[in-house]
């Protein structure tokens, strides 16, 4: 009997994989890309749940505990072990400059419960006030408060709403409107090549920044939060699908060239039928990855436009509405409240997650190599 050997084992092996599972090994061999995957599937988690997970609502202001620093949880009390606690926050003046301090009042443990009760709100089109966590008695803030004293924590789950939505919608949007023209214009040629070229041209030609600033301007001030959310994604999206149809354009331009693609045509297939059947599923992996590498510029372009202002209003919250307080409390801010940065660093997180996962798919969809 012929020895096969190893090599030719996972030879033999490889082929009899299809595109999808030799995309997914690929994928599952670059450890940032899935690090990324599952860091961005727990904030989204986060995000559907976010009144669950949320303690308190974005409005509720605490006037007691204005500006309070993050409680710790702690399993252990005057030296014998216990279940989950923390100690409450009591306010104490500096002798000499006479400043608001707060100092754990280590002579009173609260025990932290899963599944309290609290405020309530609306989930999946259902009142109800069980919450994720909470304490029996006072308050329980992870991150600490704002100036307002409002939960740093529950504003920016509910916060995550905005800054990770964003980008899903306008994405939709935006690929939406680029698939179509880019496709057009790959696809028939011509005049309506060349007019969906030039108006490509102009759109990539405007300064991205400046133009948000200038649009944002132009959404009425008395609309409600909502109308602005989406008046931000529209905005976003319609200044976002150019670059798109422009690579679009270049692949249908090569589908259609292709043998079976001109086969389809001379057995007198409709254009549908060859654009839905031959041409798009060519540019399904190429849509997915930029997908996922586009999202990072809408989230960094609704925080940068509420950071500023420009954006989002209260009472809605985002990540970029969070950070605009560190905007007003200057350099102090790092050494007197740092805890209202933490927005910031989620921003951070998401951003670096979704290019990891866009660089981790790129090379998952690339045919070309050999692993």
């Amino acid at each position: 009997m012929a020895v096969i050997s190893s090599s030719a084992v996972a030879i033999q092996e490889k082929v009899s994989l299809s595109l999808w599972q030799l995309a997914l090994r690929r994928f599952k061999k670059n450890r940032l890309g899935v690090v990324g995957f599952w860091i961005l599937a727990f904030m989204y988690l986060i995000t559907l749940l976010a009144g669950f997970v949320a303690p308190y609502a974005i409005a509720t202001q605490h006037s007691e505990s204005p500006l309070q620093p993050p409680q710790g949880i702690h399993i252990v009390h005057e030296g014998s072990l216990r279940l989950p606690f923390v100690y409450p926050m009591k306010v104490t003046r500096d002798p000499v400059t006479f400043e608001k301090n707060y100092a754990e009042d280590k002579t009173n443990p609260q025990g932290l419960h899963l599944f309290a009760k609290g405020e309530e709100y609306n989930f999946l089109g259902f009142k109800t006030d069980i919450h994720l966590f909470g304490i029996a008695e006072g308050n329980f803030f992870p991150l600490g408060t704002d100036k307002l004293g409002r939960c740093l924590f529950s504003r920016m789950v509910v916060g995550s709403q905005v800054s990770l939505t964003v980008g899903i919608i306008g994405i939709l949007i935006s690929f939406t409107i680029g698939i179509i023209m880019g496709g057009i214009s790959g696809y028939y040629g011509g005049w309506v090549d060349m007019l969906i070229q030039r108006l490509t041209e102009v759109l990539m030609s405007f300064p991205r920044l400046p133009i948000l600033l200038a649009l944002s301007y132009v959404i009425p001030a008395n609309w409600s939060s909502t109308y602005v959310y989406l008046g931000i994604i529209a905005v976003l999206a319609l200044i976002g699908w150019a670059g798109l149809a422009r690579v679009v354009r270049g692949l249908v331009l090569s589908a259609k060239s292709v043998d079976y693609t001109q086969a389809a045509k001379a057995l007198g297939a409709s254009d549908l039928r060859i654009i839905l059947r031959h041409i798009v599923p060519n540019l399904t992996s190429y849509l997915i990855v930029t997908a996922s590498l586009a999202i990072p510029g809408y989230i960094l372009g609704e925080s940068a436009l509420s950071f500023l202002g420009l954006g989002v209003k209260e009472p809605m919250t985002s990540w970029g509405i969070l950070l605009a307080e560190v905007r007003e409390g200057g350099f102090g801010v790092l050494t007197r409240t740092p805890w209202l940065l933490i927005p910031g660093g989620m921003i951070i997180i998401s951003v670096l997650a979704f290019n990891f996962l866009g660089d981790a798919l790129r090379d998952a969809a690339d045919t070309q190599t050999r692993n």
